[in-house]
C-alpha cells in the first residue's frame, strides 16, 4: 500500500511567507565578492573584462546597511571572498580563460584587487575564500550554516548573474530558502542582473528590498539572539 500523499504546503517545517523565512532565529546573510577587482575603477572587471564596475560599486552602501541591520537583529553575516589564482581554479574556469586569451589572475591574495571594496567583515564574522563562482563548491560554507541551524540565506554582493546566482542555485538545491535583497546585488551587465532576479522570483526563492528586510527584522520579537 502506498503511503498517503502529503501536501507539501502543510508539511512540518515548511515556511510559506517571507516573514517566516527571514526570521532572524534561522536566517543568515551571505555577502559575495565585494572586492576591488570586481567593484573598483581600475580593477579586473574594468581593465580585463572591459565592463563598467559602477553598478557594483553603488551597492556597497546598501550592503553596509544590510549588514548593520543583520547585526542588530542577531543574524550572522558570512563574507565570501574570491581567490582566483590560476592554480586554484577548476579546469572548467581555466579553460574559458585560456579560450578568451586572459592571462592575468583575478583577486590574488596580497594584492589590491583582493581587498574588500566599500564594506568589510566585522571582527567576529566569518570569511570564506572560494576558488570558483559557486561559494559552496570546495568550501565549508554549508557545514558552517548547518552548525548554526540556518535555514534561510539572504544574498548580497556581485555579480548577480554569476557568483550570486551560482551560490543561490546550489543553496536552493541543498534545501535552503533563498532571498535576494534586490538593491544589495549588482552586475556589470544590467540585463543579466534582471534575468537572475526574474528567475529567482519565478522559481528559486524570494526577491525583496533592503527596506522590507529591515522592517521585518524590526518586528516585535524578531531577534536571533
Amino acid at each position: 500500500m502506498q503511503p498517503p500523499a502529503v501536501d507539501a504546503g502543510q508539511a512540518p517545517g515548511v515556511m510559506k511567507s517571507l516573514a517566516e523565512r527571514i526570521d532572524p532565529r534561522h536566517c543568515a546573510v551571505l555577502v559575495i565578492d565585494m572586492q576591488n577587482d570586481f567593484c573598483a575603477r581600475g580593477g579586473y572587471v574594468e581593465r580585463i573584462v572591459k565592463k563598467d564596475p559602477t553598478p557594483c560599486a553603488l551597492v556597497a552602501p546598501q550592503i553596509e546597511r544590510l549588514a548593520g541591520a543583520a547585526r542588530a537583529a542577531g543574524v550572522p553575516v558570512t563574507w565570501l571572498r574570491a581567490d582566483y589564482r590560476r592554480e586554484k581554479l577548476p579546469d572548467s574556469m581555466r579553460g574559458k580563460l585560456a579560450e578568451a586569451g586572459i592571462e592575468e589572475a583575478c583577486c590574488v591574495p596580497g594584492t589590491w584587487g583582493y581587498q574588500w571594496y566599500g564594506v568589510s567583515p566585522g571582527a567576529d564574522e566569518a570569511v570564506v575564500d572560494k576558488h570558483t563562482y559557486d561559494a559552496f563548491a570546495g568550501t565549508d560554507l554549508e557545514s558552517r550554516l548547518r552548525r548554526g541551524n540556518r535555514r534561510t540565506l539572504v544574498f548580497a554582493g556581485v555579480q548577480t548573474n554569476v557568483c550570486v546566482e551560482a551560490a543561490l542555485r546550489h543553496a536552493q538545491a541543498l534545501g535552503f530558502y533563498c532571498v535576494v535583497a534586490s538593491d544589495c546585488v549588482a552586475s556589470h551587465t544590467p540585463a543579466a542582473h534582471d534575468g537572475t532576479l526574474n528567475l529567482v522570483r519565478f522559481l528559486l526563492g524570494d526577491v525583496t528590498t533592503l527596506a522590507e528586510i529591515q522592517r521585518l527584522w524590526r518586528e516585535p520579537g524578531a531577534t536571533g539572539r
